[in-house]
C-alpha cells in the first residue's frame, strides 16, 4: 500500500513537532531527551509495580542493615530535594513518594523506579562495605530516576512501536502491548525490577549526578571509584546482576575520577 506524498510529508512534519514538544533536559548534564510520558502516569505505573515486587519478595529482617539503607536513602533524598529547591525547580519532584527497602536476596543488585521507589538487595551490601559505599550505589540508582531514564526508554518504545501514541491512549487501546513496553523498559516481572542495560550516555549521567548528590548528602565522592573497582573484581565467568546491567570498566573509573573535582565543590562532610 502506498501513501500520497502529501500524507507522508504531513506525517513526517507531525513526528518532528511531536519530538520537539516532547524534549526535556537532564539536570546537570543538560542533555536533551525524548519524554512523551507525564511523570504522574509513569509514577502511577511504578508504584503499582513496586508494591508487587515487595509483595513477592522477602524483606530483610536485619534491623541494622535496613536502617542503614534507609538512612542513606533519606540523606540523598534530601540532597536531591535541596538541589532542585535551590534552583526553583522543586516541581520536578512533584508526585514523588520516596521509599527505601532492603530485600533479602543473594542478588548483587539495586534499583530505583520513577517516583523514588528504591530497592536494595542484601547481596550487594558486602561489596558496598560501609555507609559511603551504600551512598555510591544509592546516588547512582536515584539519579537514573531523577534523569527520567526509564521514561526516556519507554518513550522511545512508544514512538517506534506506536507512532508516538500517548501513554493513556496506549493503555486504553493496546493495554497488553503497552504493559509489555513498560516491562521491557524496566525488565519487571521475573527479574523483580532489575533494569535492562542503560545506554552509555545514561550510565554516565547517573554516575555524574550520583556523585553530586552523594557529596551534597555528606558522603565522600572520592570513594566512588573504589566501589566500582570492588564491583569489577566480582566479575569472572558470570558477572553479578548489577554488573550485567551497569557496565563497569577502566574507562568508567577514569571518568568518575575526572568528575571528582566538580563533586568536591558540593561536598560537606556530615556534621560540618
Amino acid at each position: 500500500m502506498q501513501f500520497p506524498v502529501s500524507r507522508l510529508k504531513w506525517t513526517g512534519a507531525l513526528a518532528i513537532l511531536l519530538l520537539v514538544a516532547a524534549c526535556a533536559t537532564v539536570p546537570l548534564t543538560g542533555r536533551r531527551q525524548l519524554n512523551l510520558i507525564p511523570d504522574s502516569q509513569m509514577n502511577a505505573l511504578s508504584f503499582q509495580q513496586y508494591d508487587q515486587v515487595l509483595a513477592e519478595s522477602k524483606l530483610s529482617d536485619d534491623p541494622e542493615q535496613t536502617a542503614l539503607v534507609r538512612r542513606v536513602g533519606r540523606r540523598i533524598q534530601h540532597a536531591v530535594e535541596e538541589y532542585f529547591r535551590s534552583r526553583g525547580q522543586s516541581d520536578r519532584l512533584a508526585g514523588y513518594d520516596w521509599e527505601f527497602n532492603l530485600i533479602e536476596s543473594d542478588q548483587v543488585n539495586a534499583w530505583c523506579m520513577p517516583g523514588g521507589k528504591v530497592a536494595f538487595y542484601t547481596g550487594i551490601l558486602p561489596i558496598c562495605r560501609d555507609e559511603n559505599g551504600v551512598a555510591v550505589v544509592m546516588g547512582h540508582e536515584i539519579s537514573h530516576a531523577i534523569a527520567r531514564h526509564g521514561s526516556e526508554r519507554m518513550s522511545q518504545g512508544l514512538l517506534v512501536q506506536m507512532g508516538g501514541m500517548g501513554l493513556s491512549a496506549a493503555l486504553k487501546n493496546k493495554p497488553a502491548r503497552t504493559r509489555s513496553l513498560y516491562m521491557t523498559a524496566f525488565a519487571v516481572g521475573a527479574q523483580f525490577g532489575a533494569l535492562l542495560p542503560f545506554s552509555r550516555a545514561q550510565e554516565s549521567e547517573a554516575d555524574h549526578l550520583g556523585l553530586i548528590f552523594m557529596a551534597m548528602a555528606g558522603y565522600d565522592p572520592r570513594q566512588a571509584p573504589a566501589f566500582w573497582e570492588r564491583m569489577a573484581a566480582q566479575g569472572g565467568a558470570k558477572p553479578p546482576e548489577f554488573l550485567s546491567t551497569h557496565p563497569s570498566d577502566e574507562k568508567r573509573i577514569r571518568d568518575l575520577e575526572a568528575l571528582i573535582p566538580e563533586a568536591m565543590q558540593y561536598y560537606r562532610p556530615a556534621g560540618d
